[in-house]
């Protein structure tokens, strides 16, 4: 697990459709977020829309979740023991991991964000 060890801030956010189609960047292109993997195997992330003002009829979009996780170098699995998603309290959320200098990619699988089936990327830079 020690390459993953440590906070972690969100610097990018991409999406595509089950086609591999470009959609419009998550968190209205403005990603803001922080990620912490503990050495004893917690975690911690909250991700959400960095920008200050939404245009009007809009509504900000907001994640977090924590509890154990295991990493295999590959996937990372976190067991949720909280979370802003009621539905995924008491489940596994999976991500493959690709680690690249002080960089760690996640990527969740393909699945529903509000109306739309996207694949995320998420593209998180160690701090300090």
């Amino acid at each position: 697990m020690s390459g993953v060890v440590g906070v972690w801030r969100l610097v990018k956010a991409s999406a595509t459709g089950p086609n591999g189609e470009a959609l419009p960047p998550p968190y209205g292109g403005q990603p803001t977020g922080s990620l912490t993997l503990t050495a004893e195997g917690r975690m911690l992330a909250v991700t959400c829309d960095g920008r200050r003002d939404l245009p009007a009829g809009s509504e900000r979009e907001y994640n977090s979740y924590c509890g154990n996780y295991s990493f295999d170098g590959k996937t990372l699995i976190t067991k949720v023991d909280a979370a802003a998603n009621q539905a995924w309290i008491g489940g596994e959320q999976v991500r493959a991991v690709t680690l690249e200098g002080k960089r760690m990619v996640l990527r969740p699988p393909l699945r529903p964000y509000g109306s739309v089936t996207q694949q995320r990327v998420l593209t998180w830079e160690r701090v300090g």
